[in-house]
């Protein structure tokens, strides 16, 4: 079964949870990963959990290789695919190929859109193409207390909506550096994060204009 779950901070952490409670049962997992902030190669999670991952090339045959990974003797009981949204739609297809033709179950994590709030093409194809989809219990909030629903990217707070498609970064962040921060629709449509939202709060109020 092809199965695409997640949305924003979670994520990663139900993925190493799947990963521990099938490995603890004995099974043998193939843990594909792209551009984790742990590194190349690593699926991490922000409570600190981390394990190692094949970190997935642009032109990588993801098919191919379960399959190579098999014909070499070696196990593969399932296969965890974090970061999705990074694979290509081809990619994508491999992964349903495996569970269709291997007969392995994938269990596919990602975000749905860009800072743009587009979707990103590996994401698409994964919601066309999954068996089921699953959206995390761990709601993520705006700073305004709504449920988050979008991806913003922010440059020393302020949201930006032009650059890369792919900049990797994170919620926790120095000041001046690239970060994500989730938030509800309305806010992402202002461009209004939680520091914007600060600024305004403090600045001073406009004095009233009276006549005569």
């Amino acid at each position: 079964m092809l199965r695409i779950g997640g949305r924003y901070p979670s994520k990663r952490t139900l993925a190493l949870q799947i990963e521990h409670n099938r490995s603890a049962r004995g099974l043998v997992g193939m843990i594909f990963t792209r551009n984790d902030r742990a590194g190349e190669g690593k699926l991490s999670s922000r409570l600190g959990l981390v394990t190692d991952a094949a970190e997935v090339a642009d032109d990588q045959d993801l098919y191919a290789s379960l399959v190579e990974h098999l014909s070499q003797g070696r196990r593969a009981d399932y296969v965890i695919a974090d970061e999705a949204q990074f694979l290509a739609p081809g990619q994508i297809d491999q992964l349903a190929r495996v569970v269709d033709d291997l007969g392995l179950d994938v269990y596919a994590f990602g975000i749905t859109t860009d800072f743009r709030s587009k979707l990103f093409p590996g994401s698409q194809r994964l919601v066309e193409l999954a068996d089921r989809i699953e959206v995390l219990q761990v709601e993520a909030l705006c700073w305004c207390g709504a449920r988050a629903t979008h991806n913003a990217r922010t440059v020393g707070g302020q949201m930006v909506v032009e650059g890369a498609h792919v900049v990797v970064g994170d919620v926790d962040h120095a000041t001046g550096e690239v970060g994500y921060e989730v938030l509800c629709r309305r806010h992402h449509r202002r461009r209004m994060t939680a520091a914007s939202a600060r600024a305004a709060a403090l600045s001073p109020d406009v004095l009233p204009v009276s006549s005569g």
